[in-house]
C-alpha cells in the first residue's frame, strides 16, 4: 500500500491515495451521458486511474492543460491513458496504452505557483479505436468495455475477504499510512470498488497496474490482485523485520554518524558547511602569522581535531576558542620605537611638570636601546602618594616612544589565574589578562601599566604577587606560561611599568625584581605650575569655558592649595578648581559675561572658609607639646605629640591608636630620659612617683613608625623640665637607648609638609642630609636644616 496517503502529485509522478466518491456505483452507470464520437485524450506518467477513484492530478504539459480546458469547457469528459515510459515528455501513440479510464473532471484548480490542478473521477474503462487527431492535442474514437458483474458466489466472497485482510495487514505494516485506511475498506461494499480502489493504491510496477485495468473478468482481475498483496505483505514484513533489526543493532554513534552525513549533505546543498569555511579561513590566516614551531604544531594538530569533530559536541567550542586566541596574538609582531630622545624629552615634559629623576630614567632607557638596538625590558615601578599621576605617567612614556599602551588594574585582584589564565578544559576558562591585554592592542611591545602592585590580595584562590614573579623577572618573562594558552609567550620586550602607594606592602620577592622609583609629592610652586599647565585648561574645557577670558593668580592659586587642600598630588586641587569652574560657568549661564580673573573673595565665597590654618602649628604654647614629621601614603603631615604629668605611681600612659613600634619608641625615649636625669638636671623621683601620659591628637587614624621617635623625647624633656618646644620648629627621626639619632624615610614628603604648614626650622638625622640634597632649592626657601647625631643636640636645639 502507498505511505503517502493524502498528497497531491503532479502527473509526472501520481504516488498518492484517491478520494472515494460518496455513491460507490457511479462508476457502474454511464447510460445517462452521451459519449462523443471522439474524445480528448490525456496522457498520465507513471499512474493509472481505475474507475471509481477520484483523483487529484497536477498538470504541467502545453497539450494537457489545453486538452483539460477544452473537455471542461464542454461535456467535461475526457480520456486517460498510462504511458509506457514516463522520461517520454511528447509521447506518441505507440508510448500510450491501448486501455484507460474515461473520467469526468470534477474541478479545474488554478494553483497558486501557475500550475493547474485537475480533479477526475474514473467512470468507465476504454480501449483506443482510432486516433482522429493529434493536434493540439490527442482525439480518438473509444470503445467502451463492458464490466463483468460481481459473482454472488462463496468462492467469489472469499476472495473479497482475502483481498481486505491482506490490505488491513499491510496497513498495520506500514508506519505512515494512517489507520483510517483498514476503516475505508471495512466500509467499502462493492467488491468491483474495492479491487478498483485497492489496484490504485498498490506500490506495484505500472505494468501490474494496467495488467489489473486491462482483465476483463472481475474474478481474474481479482486473483491478480491477490497474488500482488501477497506479494507486496513478504516486502512490509520483510521491510519491518530489517528496520526493527537495524535498530538494535545501530548504536548511538553509527546514529550519530549517519545524521551527520545527512546534515553534511543537506548543507552541501545549500552551498556548504559554515565550519568548514571558517577552518579554512583560519587555516589561511595562520599563514600570515610569525609564530614559533611548537605553536605551529599545536594550531595544526587543532584544525585537524575541529575537522574530525561535529559543532554541536561542547569539546568543538573549547578547541576553537584555543584556536582563535592563538591567531589573534601578536606573535613576534612589534611595534617601532622612536629613537628621537630629544622629541621624547618634550613630550614628557609637556605631560608632566617636575619628575626630573623619572624622565631621566627613561631617557636613559632610550638611550641604551638606541645604540644596541634591542634590550631586555626593565620593570620600571613608581612609588609614590595618591594623584601624582603615576598612571598617567606610564601613558606618556609609551607616547614619548610610539609604543602602545595597556592597563592592568591590579586592586584587589586575589585569584592567580587573573594572572596566568585557567585551564581551557574549565567552564568559562579565559587566558590570563597579560596575554587578553596583549591581544586587545596587537603588539608585543606595548608599554604595560601593572597599576596599584602592592594592593594584590592573597586567598584561597591562590597568591597573584607570586605569578607575577615570572612576569616581572626579564630573565624568564620571556618564556612566559599561561594555562590557557599551554604555550610559552614571549614578554622580554613589554615595557612594564608598575604602580604603587607603598613599597612596604609588595612581597619581599616581587619586589627584589624591579626598578623602585620614588616619585615624591609637589611642592606649592610644582602645583601652581600644574594647575596653570594642565588643571584648570582642563576644567574650563569640561564646563564649557574654553577660550574665555579667566585666570587664577599664583597667589590665589597658593591660597587654595594652602587654605584648601592637604595632598601630596593633586587630585583634591583639581576637584576645587572644578567647583570654581562651576560656578564661573554658572555665572556666565546668568549673566552671559564672565570676571577677567578670580579673586580671593570669590574663591571664599565658592569654597567657603578656609579648612586648614597654619597658625596651630606655628607655635607650641606650653611645656610638653612637640611638633613631629610623619609621612602617610597620601603624602607627608604634622603630628603633634602631647605629654602631661600628674600624680601616680611611675606609669608610662599612651593614647592616639598607635602602633606596636611608635609605643616602643615611646618607652625608649622615657627609658633614656630615665638613665640620663642626673645629666640633664631632672629629679629622679618624678619617673617613680608621677605618671606620664604621652597623646597623640586625631586618635581615628592609626599611627605607627620609629619617625616620631625624637619628638616624643623632646615632649617627655619639655614636660619634665617645664621648658617650652621652641616655636616653628619640627623634627623627625629615630632614637636608640645609646642616645644616637637614626635616620628616617619620606624625608621630601615630610619637609614639604613642614613648609606647607609654615615651620621655620626642622631637625633631623646628620644621615638625611643627602635626602635633602635631591630636594629643589626653590622648594625649602626660608627653612632652616639642624643635622644632628645625639639626642644631646635635639634637647639643646629643641628646649628654650
Amino acid at each position: 500500500m502507498n505511505d503517502k496517503l493524502f498528497f497531491q502529485r503532479s502527473e509526472q509522478e501520481m504516488d498518492f491515495m484517491p478520494i472515494i466518491p460518496i455513491n460507490e456505483t457511479e462508476h457502474d452507470n454511464l447510460a445517462d451521458t452521451e459519449i462523443p464520437k471522439e474524445i480528448p485524450i490525456l496522457p498520465l506518467r507513471n499512474t493509472v486511474l481505475f474507475p471509481g477513484v477520484v483523483l487529484p492530478i497536477t498538470v504541467g504539459r502545453d497539450k494537457s492543460i489545453k486538452a483539460v480546458n477544452d473537455a471542461y469547457k464542454t461535456d467535461k469528459l475526457i480520456g486517460v491513458l498510462a504511458q509506457k515510459d514516463s522520461s517520454v515528455e511528447d509521447p506518441s501513440l505507440d508510448e500510450l496504452v491501448a486501455v484507460g479510464t474515461i473520467a469526468r473532471i470534477i474541478k479545474v484548480i488554478k494553483m497558486p505557483d501557475g500550475g493547474t490542478t485537475v480533479i477526475l473521477q474514473g467512470k468507465r474503462r476504454f480501449k483506443v479505436g482510432a486516433i482522429t487527431t493529434d493536434d493540439p492535442y490527442f482525439k480518438a474514437q473509444v470503445v467502451l468495455l463492458q464490466e463483468e458483474e460481481a459473482p454472488k458466489d462463496q468462492d467469489f466472497e472469499a476472495y473479497v475477504s482475502n483481498i481486505k485482510d491482506l490490505a488491513a495487514q499491510i496497513i498495520q505494516l506500514s508506519p505512515n499510512i494512517p489507520t483510517e485506511a483498514s476503516i475505508i475498506l471495512k466500509n467499502i461494499e462493492n467488491p468491483s470498488f474495492l479491487i478498483h480502489f485497492i489496484s490504485s493504491n498498490l506500490n506495484s510496477e505500472l505494468t501490474d497496474k494496467q495488467e489489473l485495468l486491462s482483465t476483463d473478468h472481475i474474478r481474474s482481475r481479482a486473483d491478480l490482485l491477490m497474488q500482488l498483496l501477497q506479494k507486496e505483505l513478504q516486502f512490509a514484513e520483510l521491510k519491518n523485520k530489517l528496520t526493527n533489526k537495524t535498530k538494535t543493532e545501530l548504536d548511538k554513534q553509527q546514529r550519530d554518524y549517519f545524521l551527520q552525513q545527512q546534515l553534511k549533505s543537506i548543507k552541501d546543498e545549500l552551498g556548504g558547511d559554515s565550519n568548514e569555511r571558517e577552518l579554512r579561513e583560519m587555516q589561511k590566516k595562520a599563514e600570515s602569522k610569525k609564530w614559533p614551531q611548537a605553536a605551529k604544531e599545536i594550531f595544526k594538530k587543532g584544525i585537524e581535531k575541529l575537522e574530525r569533530m561535529h559543532p554541536s559536541t561542547p569539546d568543538y567550542s573549547i578547541v576553537y576558542n584555543h584556536l582563535d586566541l592563538m591567531l589573534d596574538l601578536p606573535w613576534n609582531e612589534y611595534t617601532d620605537d622612536q629613537y628621537d630622545l630629544k622629541k621624547a624629552s618634550k613630550v614628557l615634559d609637556q605631560d608632566h611638570y617636575g619628575m626630573k629623576k623619572v624622565k631621566e630614567r627613561i631617557l636613559e632607557y632610550l638611550a641604551v636601546l638606541k645604540l644596541k638596538g634591542d634590550m631586555k625590558s626593565p620593570i620600571l615601578c613608581f612609588v609614590g602618594p595618591p594623584g601624582i599621576g603615576k598612571t598617567s605617567l606610564g601613558k606618556s612614556i609609551a607616547n614619548a616612544i610610539g609604543r602602545k599602551y595597556v592597563r592592568i588594574s591590579l586592586g584587589g585582584l586575589h585569584d592567580e589565574s587573573e594572572i596566568r589564565g585557567h585551564r581551557k578544559t574549565y567552564i568559562g576558562a579565559m587566558p590570563g589578562r597579560i596575554l587578553q591585554s596583549l591581544r586587545k592592542v596587537k603588539s608585543s611591545n606595548p608599554v604595560m601599566i601593572l597599576d596599584e602592585i602592592d594592593k594584590v590580595g592573597t586567598d584561597f584562590r591562590g597568591d597573584p604577587s607570586s605569578a607575577l614573579l615570572e612576569v616581572l623577572d626579564p630573565e624568564q618573562n620571556n618564556t612566559f606560561y599561561d594555562n590557557y594558552l599551554e604555550l610559552e609567550y614571549d614578554l622580554s620586550r613589554v615595557l612594564f611599568v608598575a604602580t604603587a602607594n607603598d613599597i612596604g606592602h609588595i612581597q619581599p620577592a616581587l619586589r627584589d625584581r624591579i626598578e623602585i622609583i620614588d616619585l615624591s609629592g609637589y611642592a606649592i610652586e610644582e602645583k601652581i605650575e600644574i594647575a596653570k599647565r594642565h588643571l584648570i585648561p582642563k576644567q574650563k574645557e569640561a564646563h564649557g569655558l574654553k577660550g574665555m577670558p579667566l585666570r587664577l593668580s599664583d597667589k590665589n592659586l597658593g591660597k587654595i592649595i594652602s587654605d584648601y587642600t592637604r595632598e601630596s598630588g593633586v587630585r583634591d586641587l583639581d576637584r576645587q578648581l572644578a567647583s570654581i569652574m562651576r560656578y564661573e560657568a554658572k555665572e556666565f549661564a546668568f549673566k552671559s559675561r564672565l570676571k577677567a580673573s578670580i579673586t580671593e573673595k570669590d574663591i571664599e565665597k565658592v569654597l567657603g572658609k578656609p579648612r586648614y590654618n597654619n597658625d596651630l602649628y606655628k607655635v607650641a604654647n606650653m611645656p610638653g607639646v612637640a611638633v613631629g614629621l610623619a609621612w602617610t601614603y597620601v603624602g607627608g603631615d604634622i603630628l603633634f605629640i602631647e605629654t602631661s604629668i600628674s600624680d601616680g605611681k611611675g606609669e608610662l600612659k599612651l593614647t592616639g591608636n598607635l602602633g606596636n613600634v611608635m609605643k616602643e619608641s615611646a618607652t625608649t625615649a622615657l627609658t633614656y630620659l630615665q638613665s640620663n636625669a642626673k645629666k640633664y638636671g631632672l629629679n629622679p623621683d618624678i619617673f617613680a612617683k608621677k605618671t606620664l601620659h604621652i597623646h597623640v591628637p586625631e586618635g581615628g587614624t592609626p599611627k605607627d613608625g620609629p619617625s616620631a621617635g625624637i619628638t616624643m623625647m623632646s615632649s617627655l624633656a619639655s614636660a619634665i623640665t617645664g621648658k617650652k618646644i621652641k616655636p616653628y620648629l619640627a623634627m623627625t627621626g629615630e632614637i636608640t637607648l645609646r642616645g644616637q639619632v637614626l635616620p628616617v624615610g619620606g624625608i621630601k614628603e615630610k619637609i614639604l609638609a613642614a613648609r606647607r604648614a609654615g615651620i621655620k626650622e626642622v631637625i633631623l638625622c646628620w644621615q638625611n642630609e643627602k635626602d635633602i640634597s635631591e630636594i629643589d632649592s626653590n622648594f625649602i626657601k626660608g627653612l632652616k636644616f639642624h643635622y644632628v647625631k645625639t639626642m644631646q643636640q635635639v634637647l639643646d636645639l629643641a628646649l628654650v
